[in-house]
């Protein structure tokens, strides 16, 4: 990876759907050039994948909660199980596995408080092996960026 792959990586991350000549007048590359460095980072996996930020505040999931949960116990077969079942719950959009006190950091998203009570009540807790939790909620998001930047 060069400094023009850099730079382009920078400019995917600010808007995904520039044209590749818009891309290339702003490198001072060749649109043939600019196409072959996306489909070469995408090949590598440098590029994950394209996707749409949604504002919470406008689909009624404003409601942003950072659930820690500890394990009842440490365990391989506690931890598999645990990260198997979080992956099925939509309210949960981030998932940490951790050191320190508590084993996961949640970011879960929801309308209320009330939803929030049903997520724990219904989903959460359901799930076999957690010894507890504990919750945050958001005042308010003072940075929040989806982007990796380079030096």
């Amino acid at each position: 990876m060069d400094d023009k792959d850099r730079a382009l990586i920078s400019l995917l991350q600010e808007n995904c759907k520039w044209t590749t000549k818009q891309y290339a007048n702003e490198l001072g590359l060749s649109p043939t050039a600019v196409y072959e460095r996306i489909k070469r980072l995408e090949r590598s996996g440098i590029i994950k994948k394209y996707v749409a930020l949604v504002d919470p505040r406008k689909v009624n999931k404003a409601f942003a909660v950072l659930c820690h949960v500890k394990l009842i116990q440490h365990i391989k077969e506690n931890v598999l199980q645990f990260e198997k079942e979080v992956l099925q719950l939509k309210e949960v959009s981030e998932c940490y596995h951790l050191s320190g006190d508590y084993d996961y950091l949640l970011k879960v998203n929801v309308s209320d408080m009330e939803a929030y009570r049903e997520f724990m009540v219904t989903k959460l807790t359901t799930i076999k092996n957690i010894g507890s939790t504990q919750s945050a909620f958001v005042i308010n998001e003072v940075k929040y960026s989806t982007a990796v930047y380079f030096e």
